[in-house]
C-alpha cells in the first residue's frame, strides 16, 4: 500500500503515520498536511479510502481504530524530511546525550541540521536527534 499516492487520490500530502497503544486501545494513526490547511471532509474521503484497503492489508494483526489526522501547528520531527519540510519554523530538539536545544530551524544539508536562536547558531547531527517537535509561541 503506497500511502503517498492514496493521501494525493484526495489532495493531501502524507506527512507519517504510527500505531499507538492508547487506553488499551491500539490505534493507527494517519498524519496529513494540505496547502491552506487540512478540513474534516479531507481527513474523511482519506479514511473512506483506506479503510477497505486496511481491512485486507491491515497494520496490525489484532483490533484496532483508523485515525486521520491533520499533522497540526505543532508537530513530532522524526524523518529528515520532517526536518527539510519545516525550514523557517521554530523547533525543539533533544539529542541522546541529554541536551535540549530551541531555535528557529534554518538549513538542513546532508543530515546537518542549523537552529538559530538567541545565543547563534547550532549546528546537529540528525543522527544525534532523540526527540524533536515544532512549536509556536503564542501571544
Amino acid at each position: 500500500m503506497n500511502l503517498e499516492a492514496l493521501c494525493a487520490e484526495v489532495g493531501l500530502d502524507f506527512y507519517d503515520d504510527e500505531l499507538v497503544n492508547e487506553n488499551g486501545r491500539k490505534i493507527y494513526r494517519v498524519y496529513v498536511s494540505k496547502q491552506g490547511g487540512v478540513s474534516l471532509d479531507d481527513c474523511a474521503k482519506l479514511s473512506e479510502i483506506l479503510s477497505p484497503i486496511l481491512d485486507i492489508e491491515s497494520p496490525v494483526s489484532t483490533e484496532y481504530s483508523l485515525e486521520v489526522s491533520s499533522t497540526g501547528l505543532e508537530r513530532k520531527l522524526s524523518k529528515l524530511k520532517h526536518f527539510e519540510k519545516s525550514i523557517g519554523e521554530l523547533v525543539s530538539i533533544s539529542t541522546i546525550s541529554k541536551e535540549k536545544f530551541q531555535g528557529k530551524l534554518v538549513s538542513v544539508k546532508d543530515g546537518l541540521l542549523t537552529l538559530q536562536n538567541g545565543e547563534g547558531k547550532i549546528e546537529l547531527n540528525f543522527n544525534d536527534i532523540k526527540k524533536a517537535k515544532t512549536f509556536v509561541i503564542w501571544d
